[in-house]
C-alpha cells in the first residue's frame, strides 16, 4: 500500500512536467562546461540616463559581516560557501544585493573589498557562488552597481564575462519559471554592459529568452504565474531593471530588443495594480503560497522605481478587484480588506513554491493585519517546511487530517486543487465570493469543498460545506501575532487588536478550541500567535467575525 501511495504521488507530481524539463534535467546534472577565461570584451557606455532601482534593507552589518535572513555570520568565520549553513543562506551570500540597498553608497570601500575578496575565494565553475541562480543575480548587482557610479575594478570587470560566458553554459531548462526569467535578464545585462559579438550573442539569447517567456509568466490580469505576492515583487523588479537598462541603452538596440523593451513597457501598469491589489493596508504582500516580507525591493520601493521610469500609478483601487487570470480577489469595505484566494496553485507544470492553501484568505482592519495565512521562514525540505505549506498552516478547511493538495519535499506537489465554480460580486450592500474546489477527491466518496464569503465594514462571515459530510473536518481561522483571542464560552469569544478595538467571534452551530501556532513574516523568523479551529458538524462549519 505504502509503494502504491508513493508511485502515485511520483506520477500526479511528474505527469505534469514539460518535455522541455524531462530533457534539460539529466543534461543539467551531468553536463559540466569549463569555465572560459579568456580576457573580457570591452565595455561600451549607456547612451541614455540609468535611473536609480528599488532599493533593498541593507545586508552587511559591518566590512565582513552579512545579515541575511534575520541571521548574522562572519565571513571570516564560515566563509563562502560553508555546509554547516543553510544553502538559502548561503545563495544570499552570493548575491550581492547590499551593493544596491539602502545607504551603499556609504559602504563602496566595503564592497569593493567584497567583491575581490569573492573573486579570490570562489574558483569559476566550483560551488554554490557558481550555481546559475546566484549567477544571475550578482551579474545584475554588480551592473547596477556600477551603471549608478560604483568603480567596477579590472577584476571585477573580467570575472563578469567569466560569469557570463559559464552562464550562457547553465540556463534553467529544466525548471523553467522565475530561474530562467532570472537567468535571461542576466544575458541581456551582460550584453548591453560589454560589446562586440560575443556579448551581442548574450543580448539576443537573453532577449530571445524574455520574448518567449514575458506573456506566460505575466499573465493579462498583470499578476507573476507563481501565484505568490513575493515572486511577483521580484518579477516587477525584474521588468523595471530590464526596462532601465534597455533604455539607457536604447541607441544600440537592435529592432527584436526594442520591440522586447517595448513588450516589458507594456506590462508595467498591470503588474503594480496587481501589486497594490494583494498588499494589505499595512502597505506590504499578503501570505499566499511562498511569500515573505523582506525579501523582494518593499512595494513602496517598487512603485517609486516604476514612477521614476514612468510609470506612475496614483490612481486609487476599486473597492471590489478580481483578478480573473490569478484567481485571486480583493474587496474593501470602510477600514476592513478582505484578500480571498480562489487560485490554483500555479502552472501544474511548475508548483515549486505552491502551498496547500486553496479557499484560504487574509483579512485587515485599519492599518492592522487581523487574520493571517502562516507566510513562509525557511526553504528545502524540513519537517517545518512542510507544516508552512500545509492546509492547517492557513486559514482553510483540513478534511480528514489531508491536506488539500499533496505538498512534499520541499518543492514538490503531487495531487493538487483546482477551484471551480467561482463567483464574486456584491448584493444588498455586501460583498460576497463563493468558490469550490476538488483537492480532497482521494478521499472516501471524492468529497467536494465549497466556501462562502460574506463581507461588510463591520462583519466577516465564512461558511464551509462538505460534500461528504460524515467526514471529519476542521476550519482553522489564524489570528495576527499581536492580537489576543480568548474565549467566552463553547462557540463565541473575543479578539483584541493593539489598540484596543475588540472583534467578536462566533462559531454557531459547533464548538471552537484556541490552539497557539506561529506565524513567520520573514526569512528566520516565528512569531507565535492564536489559531481558531471549528470541527465541522455534519459538513458544515461557520464562522463569524464583527466589529464596531
Amino acid at each position: 500500500m505504502a509503494r502504491t501511495k508513493r508511485l502515485l504521488r511520483y506520477w500526479h507530481t511528474l505527469r505534469h512536467l514539460r518535455p522541455v524539463q524531462i530533457f534539460w534535467r539529466p543534461w543539467f546534472h551531468f553536463y559540466r562546461p569549463k569555465p572560459n577565461l579568456r580576457p573580457a570584451p570591452s565595455t561600451r557606455w549607456p547612451s541614455g540616463a540609468w535611473q536609480i532601482p528599488a532599493k533593498r534593507r541593507p545586508s552587511l552589518a559591518t566590512p565582513r559581516e552579512f545579515l541575511l535572513l534575520n541571521r548574522r555570520e562572519r565571513l571570516d568565520e564560515i566563509g563562502w560557501d560553508n555546509p554547516a549553513i543553510d544553502k538559502l543562506w548561503v545563495y544570499n551570500q552570493h548575491y550581492f544585493d547590499d551593493l544596491n540597498a539602502h545607504g551603499a553608497d556609504n559602504r563602496r570601500d566595503w564592497h569593493l573589498a567584497l567583491m575581490l575578496d569573492w573573486i579570490a575565494h570562489n574558483t569559476p565553475g566550483h560551488g554554490s557562488g557558481w550555481e546559475p541562480y546566484p549567477v544571475s543575480l550578482r551579474i545584475v548587482n554588480w551592473i547596477k552597481w556600477s551603471l549608478g557610479g560604483g568603480p567596477l575594478p579590472i577584476e571585477c570587470v573580467e570575472s563578469l564575462a567569466v560569469q557570463s560566458r559559464w552562464l550562457t553554459g547553465r540556463l534553467e531548462w529544466h525548471l523553467l519559471g522565475n530561474h530562467l526569467f532570472t537567468n535571461a535578464k542576466a544575458l541581456i545585462f551582460a550584453g548591453l554592459f560589454f560589446e562586440g559579438s560575443e556579448a551581442e550573442k548574450w543580448l539576443a539569447k537573453g532577449i530571445g529568452i524574455i520574448n518567449a517567456q514575458l506573456s506566460e509568466q505575466i499573465l493579462e490580469d498583470g499578476g507573476q504565474f507563481e501565484l505568490s505576492p513575493m515572486y511577483h515583487a521580484l518579477a516587477l523588479e525584474d521588468v523595471l531593471d530590464l526596462v532601465n537598462i534597455m533604455r539607457s541603452h536604447q541607441a544600440t538596440l537592435s529592432s527584436a530588443a526594442s520591440q522586447c523593451l517595448q513588450a516589458l513597457e507594456q506590462r508595467i501598469p498591470a503588474m503594480v495594480r496587481w501589486l497594490k491589489t494583494m498588499c494589505h493596508t499595512d502597505g506590504e504582500i499578503s501570505f499566499f503560497n511562498d511569500a515573505a516580507m523582506g525579501s523582494a525591493p518593499s512595494p513602496f520601493e517598487l512603485y517609486q522605481y516604476a514612477s521614476r521610469l514612468g510609470h506612475h500609478s496614483s490612481e486609487p483601487l476599486p473597492a471590489l478587484v478580481r483578478l480573473p487570470d490569478s484567481g485571486y480577489a480583493r474587496m474593501v469595505a470602510g477600514e476592513a480588506m478582505l484578500l480571498l484566494d480562489m487560485a490554483p496553485v500555479g502552472p501544474d507544470y511548475l508548483p515549486g513554491h505552491a502551498h496547500a492553501d486553496t479557499l484560504s484568505f487574509e483579512l485587515s482592519l485599519g492599518g492592522q493585519r487581523v487574520l493571517v495565512n502562516s507566510g513562509t521562514s525557511v526553504y528545502g525540505s524540513s519537517a517545518e517546511r512542510l507544516r508552512q505549506r500545509s492546509t492547517a498552516a492557513h486559514n482553510c478547511l483540513v478534511v480528514a487530517g489531508c491536506n488539500s493538495s499533496d505538498v512534499w519535499s520541499g518543492f514538490r506537489v503531487g495531487r493538487r486543487a483546482y477551484p471551480v465554480d467561482v463567483a464574486v460580486g456584491e448584493e444588498n450592500g455586501r460583498f460576497y465570493a463563493e468558490a469550490s474546489h476538488d483537492g480532497y477527491r482521494a478521499l472516501r466518496g471524492a468529497p467536494r469543498h465549497i466556501r462562502r464569503w460574506e463581507f461588510t465594514s463591520n462583519m466577516l462571515i465564512v461558511e464551509d460545506t462538505l460534500s461528504v459530510p460524515d467526514l471529519p473536518a476542521e476550519a482553522r481561522v489564524h489570528f495576527s501575532p499581536a492580537i489576543s483571542v480568548a474565549a467566552e464560552g463553547a462557540d463565541r469569544g473575543l479578539a483584541i487588536l493593539p489598540d484596543g478595538t475588540v472583534l467578536n467571534w462566533r462559531t454557531p452551530g459547533t464548538t471552537a478550541i484556541i490552539e497557539t501556532t506561529s506565524w513567520h513574516p520573514e526569512f528566520g523568523l516565528a512569531h507565535p500567535n492564536q489559531c481558531l479551529v471549528l470541527a465541522a458538524c455534519q459538513g458544515q462549519a461557520r464562522f463569524e467575525l464583527s466589529w464596531n
